[in-house]
């Protein structure tokens, strides 16, 4: 097992939401424009994680066709929901799973609501990661959790919910400080977040649909 001062190759889950059902709370637009604009977060955070140095792979878990389709065609690997999991028991199921396959492996849980996430943003996260058993990064808030971090022999433990930040604390995971990081930290469930969002500036897919470009 590599020691704590040692880089690490990381495996990053990203759960993402059936998207008929996602982003409810941006409820002044209609149904079509949200579930494009969820599935544009996804591809915006998946395309950035699969660009981040230290990722050596990237598992969406989703049962939407359109979020596989458009997933894969980036490079990354999908695995299916479980029908009636919550979050933390479908990112503890595919952890598990990974872990089965690749033991000695780094793995992240990360929020594919980031639009503005830079892959630069996260090699340093991955990296401070690196160096304690569990991580986890705070949201914009300072109440949720947009990344969650486990070296190789420990678990995830994953908390995901109203004030994680606080879960994840008390589960003994160590609040990272990757430097600036507020691409990292900005996920987006309200239109003030999405404002914020195209203020840090929006991945491509993203930018398409909101500014046209």
């Amino acid at each position: 097992m590599p020691s704590p001062s040692s880089p690490l190759d990381w495996v990053v889950v990203a759960p993402v939401k059936r998207l008929d059902r996602a982003k409810t709370r941006l409820s002044g637009r209609p149904a079509p424009e949200r579930r494009s604009l969820a599935l544009a977060f996804a591809v915006d955070t998946v395309r950035a994680a699969l660009a981040c140095e230290r990722v050596r792979s990237v598992v969406v878990a989703s049962d939407d066709a359109e979020v596989r389709s458009a997933v894969s065609g980036l490079g990354a690997r999908w695995v299916p929901d479980i029908e009636g999991a919550g979050l933390n028991e479908l990112v503890e199921a595919v952890a598990a799973q990974l872990r089965l396959e690749q033991p000695d492996v780094a793995l992240a849980a990360l929020v594919a609501d980031l639009p503005a996430l830079r892959s630069d943003e996260l090699r340093r996260a991955l990296e401070a990661g690196g160096e304690v058993a569990r991580g986890f990064v705070a949201d914009a808030a300072g109440t949720g959790t947009t990344l969650l971090t486990a070296r190789p022999g420990s678990d995830l433990g994953p908390r995901f919910g109203p004030r994680s930040r606080a879960a994840h604390a008390a589960s003994g995971a160590v609040a990272l400080e990757p430097g600036p990081a507020p691409g990292l930290r900005r996920d987006v469930d309200t239109e003030v977040d999405l404002w914020d969002a195209g203020r840090l500036g929006l991945g491509p897919a993203t930018a398409a649909l909101v500014h046209g470009d």
